[in-house]
């Protein structure tokens, strides 16, 4: 690997030396009066924040913190951009919004492909380590299931498996009684004039949204005419998007534990591959899927 002065794809000097490139004169050297890349990130602290548990220490368990520690990053950074979208749509803010949604389609490509790093711990590997998660488990992160509420898988069940953390269960008790992404969606069209059926409007948010037919009647009109809907239909599209990369990251999950673990349970209680297949039935955005059986009819 290359060192931080050495250009790797410049051509070797004569005599076989290496090109040496010099630090610039204006790069900042001394920091111990201004901020530093590791001050501005808090790198000590992020870094430290590893704690391998097994013993003897296993070579792999670092590889399963870290691999979801940045997930959980990156769901801190899902859910920023969630909530700044559902707030751009409650004002109206139509394009803004779908910048939003842009990132979070990026944010959840990476999180799916991530799962490829995790795959190459091999059952043998993760035995090694499995012990040592006690009864920790992903069902655990209270950040994904912030981001399955904002976009309206809501289950109140679900907020009771954190009450042993306030600041987890406040946050989730917050979201179960605000509209999801998609009611702040229909809200938007309502303003503008789309015959939204009003049950819709008026529905309990606490509970998953329910398909409606008069919805995908609305969806329908849109889907005739893009042009004349141009920014509905592309966010109806953007939805869709997000959609099938929630469920790609759901089967790419679902794939990781069966060649991880097999059919065992999981280590948090739950039955593993069977309770993670269910939860690839599980829609956010009914109308926009059944509304493509219309398009072309």
């Amino acid at each position: 690997m290359a060192t931080p002065h050495e250009t790797p794809d410049a051509p070797p000097t004569p005599g076989g030396a290496s090109y040496v490139r010099e630090i610039e004169p204006g790069v900042q050297r001394d920091f111990s009066a201004s901020m530093s890349y590791g001050d501005y990130l808090a790198l000590p602290t992020l870094l430290s924040a590893q704690h391998p548990r097994s013993d003897p220490p296993q070579h792999d368990e670092l590889l399963f913190i870290v691999q979801h520690q940045t997930s959980e990053l990156w769901l801190k950074l899902l859910l920023h951009e969630l909530r700044s979208a559902r707030a751009l749509l409650d004002t109206d803010d139509l394009a803004p919004a779908l910048k939003r949604l842009a990132r979070v389609k990026r944010i959840l490509e990476v999180l799916v492909e991530q799962w490829s790093v995790l795959a190459t711990l091999t059952p043998s590997e993760y035995a090694q380590i499995r012990p040592f998660l006690a009864t920790s488990s992903g069902f655990q992160s209270w950040q994904y299931r912030a981001v399955e509420f904002l976009l309206g898988n809501k289950n109140p069940d679900m907020v009771v498996v954190f009450d042993h953390d306030e600041d987890a269960h406040a946050l989730l008790t917050t979201l179960l009684h605000e509209p999801s992404l998609y009611d702040a969606f229909l809200a938007h069209l309502a303003r503008r004039g789309y015959a939204v059926p009003a049950g819709l409007l008026a529905r309990d948010v606490t509970r998953p949204h329910a398909p409606d037919e008069g919805l995908v009647d609305v969806v329908a009109a849109v889907y005739a005419d893009p042009p004349a809907h141009w920014g509905v239909y592309e966010t109806c599209e953007e939805l869709v998007d997000v959609e099938d990369l929630v469920q790609q990251w759901r089967f790419r999950h679902l794939q990781v534990v069966q060649r991880t673990i097999g059919t065992r349970p999981g280590t948090g209680g739950s039955t593993g591959v069977a309770f993670l297949r269910r939860a690839l039935d599980q829609t956010f955005f009914p109308e926009l899927y059944a509304v493509r059986s219309r398009v072309g009819g």
